[in-house]
């Protein structure tokens, strides 16, 4: 997606190898009509996929997920929360998943109540690097019975392989900018073609 690659090469930053800053409008402060354009997109892609329900993890693909669910008939979005917490109550799909960013293991939990075996899920994340918290919520997915229809990145890391190896596993992910180089030095990124 042109818009959202000339975006991340105006604003974004590239700290150290492997870490892209978007926090400007992307995770941090949201550019709303970026990520309902971005919404826009992730419906077309998967226009064929009967979705109702969206799945992220908090806290950064939670902002994404609302606007993306704008665009599948107001679906509910649901996130994985990475504590429990005493408004949590009822029975659990629980898994763990090692965060990139954080660079530490997080327990990850949804509710029963809320993925069951009629949902049809389109899992949507801001980054993906290495694939470890897609696959936790893959397994939450599987676990509660339901089906994985898609996967919708904003920003994919093709250099860490993540999600080469979904794709190799079937699953239909689409990133709306892949990111094939950093340079920390530099600053410049250099994106896949056909993105």
């Amino acid at each position: 997606m042109k818009l959202l690659e000339e975006r991340i090469k105006r604003d974004g930053v590239v700290k150290s190898e492997g870490v892209l800053k978007v926090d400007s409008f992307l995770n941090h402060q949201i550019d709303v009509n970026l990520i309902d354009e971005m919404g826009a997109e992730f419906a077309r892609l998967f226009a064929d996929a009967p979705v109702n329900k969206i799945l992220t993890i908090e806290a950064s693909g939670i902002g994404i997920a609302c606007l993306v669910a704008r665009h599948f008939g107001n679906a509910p979005v649901v996130f994985a929360k990475k504590a429990q917490s005493i408004n949590l109550d009822g029975e659990m799909y629980s898994t763990k998943i090692q965060s990139f960013t954080h660079g530490r293991i997080f327990d990850v939990i949804v509710s029963k109540k809320f993925l069951s075996p009629e949902d049809h899920v389109l899992i949507i994340d801001d980054f993906l690097a290495n694939g470890c918290a897609l696959n936790g919520l893959i397994e939450l997915v599987e676990e509660s019975g339901a089906t994985v229809e898609g996967i919708g990145i904003a920003v994919e890391k093709g250099f860490q392989h993540g999600g080469d190896k979904l794709r190799e596993e079937g699953y239909h992910l689409e990133s709306l900018a892949i990111l094939e180089s950093m340079d920390p030095n530099t600053g410049e990124v250099v994106f896949r073609e056909n993105a």
